[in-house]
């Protein structure tokens, strides 16, 4: 089978190009891709090129497929997985799958290290290790943008489970945010904060009680407060708070929403020193500070209070992307109905991967969605209503009708009116 993807050659070399799958073996699976959401970490891969870790030295020689955030449908079971598997199932998959034999070791990954799977493609081979790793997901719920969106929800899931608290007189560290305790999240109404919110507020066995989101831009604030409102917040046990921290002193301010005492989890969504600084000096006794997005830097560095380490028992803890479980419970939510349209700024067809994912950074809004089978040029979801021709107009009547919002009615419209690739 022919399949059409955008594949990474070196540094900036990004294709699209026309190929012949092989045939799979006993132990692979065949799948059609549907849509994948762009990710920085792609960005990242394509301008370093080999001096990636998850990208192969070779891949001048044998170019690797990009995209790690797809769902799509099963084509056709090799045999041993028959007894698990069957044509028609949708799936996500967790990229991350650790597997030592794969092209660049424990670091490869789907999106990243191999030839015939990736998530801007429009047919791929899925290889055994996916599946003897677990990482080939079912998807059970409505459309597949949801199950694309599987894979950034799990980062934010994961963040989540690492954050931790401690026992005075005890060494056991308590995994998890507080119950019914107090949550700030910084600079967070981007598109990862925008997916940690959704998460918070739907989470089915802990949540806190106070939970503050801040950041300096009034509109992201005013859409994000649009989307995920303080009335549904109240009614999950939540006091939420959208706060503008672009005032003369935001840390007086914040502690002053969370009565004084500060805060047990703060979540830091950019990788700022300021901002850094800020979640330091509004960690309440034993708060946890989740420094969650990661920097571009090597050598970065801010300031933090070592006064409160040791007598206040605040701490830092880090994370870079979710696990299977993680996905899982990604997966569950949005089964259950948790819809992360939300994040959802833009949409393309595979003709648009190049030049958005090279772009990426300096392309205003949330996650760019691609679906593979179709060719069409990036559009914000915003500028549907200024474009010619019928289907954007529709596909601006229908996201109007759902608050401006991408949806499975939507995504179920374009796939059947839009030009084939």
């Amino acid at each position: 089978m022919k399949t059409k993807a955008v594949r990474l050659y070196g540094k900036d070399d990004l294709r699209l190009e026309e190929f012949e799958l092989p045939q799979i073996k006993e132990d692979e699976i065949l799948a059609k891709v549907v849509s994948d959401s762009l990710c920085m970490s792609s960005y990242k891969a394509a301008h370093q090129g080999p001096e990636h870790k998850r990208v192969p030295d070779n891949v001048a020689e044998n170019p690797v497929i990009i995209g790690h955030e797809f769902a799509g449908e099963i084509v056709e079971v090799g045999s041993k997985w028959a007894s698990e598997f069957k044509a028609g199932d949708k799936f996500s998959i967790q990229p991350a799958i650790t597997y030592e034999g794969g092209p660049v070791g424990v670091l490869s990954a789907p999106g990243y290290s191999y030839q015939y799977i990736g998530g801007d493609a429009t047919y791929v081979i899925i290889p055994a290790e996916v599946m003897e790793q677990g990482c080939l997901l079912p998807y059970k719920g409505e459309g597949f943008y949801p199950a694309s969106l599987s894979e950034p929800l799990s980062c934010v899931v994961g963040a989540m489970h690492a954050c931790y608290h401690t026992t005075p007189g005890s060494y056991v560290h308590n995994m998890e945010i507080k119950e019914n305790g107090k949550m700030a999240l910084l600079a967070g109404v981007g598109p990862m904060g925008l997916a940690c919110i959704n998460y918070v507020l739907h989470r089915e066995d802990r949540h806190p009680s106070l939970f503050v989101v801040t950041d300096i831009d009034q509109a992201r604030l005013d859409r994000a407060a649009t989307l995920y409102t303080k009335e549904f917040a109240a009614s999950r046990g939540i006091e939420l708070h959208y706060v503008n921290t672009k005032v003369e002193d935001p840390v007086a301010l914040l502690k002053e929403i969370s009565g004084g005492e500060g805060y047990d989890e703060v979540v830091v969504m950019a990788p700022v020193p300021a901002v850094i600084e800020q979640a330091d000096a509004i960690l309440g006794f034993d708060g946890c500070l989740n420094f969650f997005s990661g920097p571009g830097r090597a050598d970065f560095k801010a300031p933090f209070n070592f006064y409160n380490v040791h007598y206040a028992s605040t701490h830092v803890v880090g994370t870079s992307g979710g696990n299977t479980d993680d996905m899982k419970e990604s997966l569950y939510l949005m089964g259950k109905g948790m819809d992360p349209a939300g994040l959802v700024t833009h949409i393309g067809g595979l003709n648009a991967v190049i030049d958005t994912t090279l772009r990426l950074p300096e392309i205003p809004g949330g996650k760019k969605l691609i679906y593979t089978h179709i060719d069409m040029p990036l559009t914000a979801i915003a500028d549907f209503g200024q474009k010619e021709g019928s289907v954007y107009a529709e596909l601006d009547r229908i996201c109007k009708a759902h608050n401006g919002l991408w949806s499975v009615e939507a995504e179920n419209y374009l796939l059947a009116h839009s030009d084939e690739l």
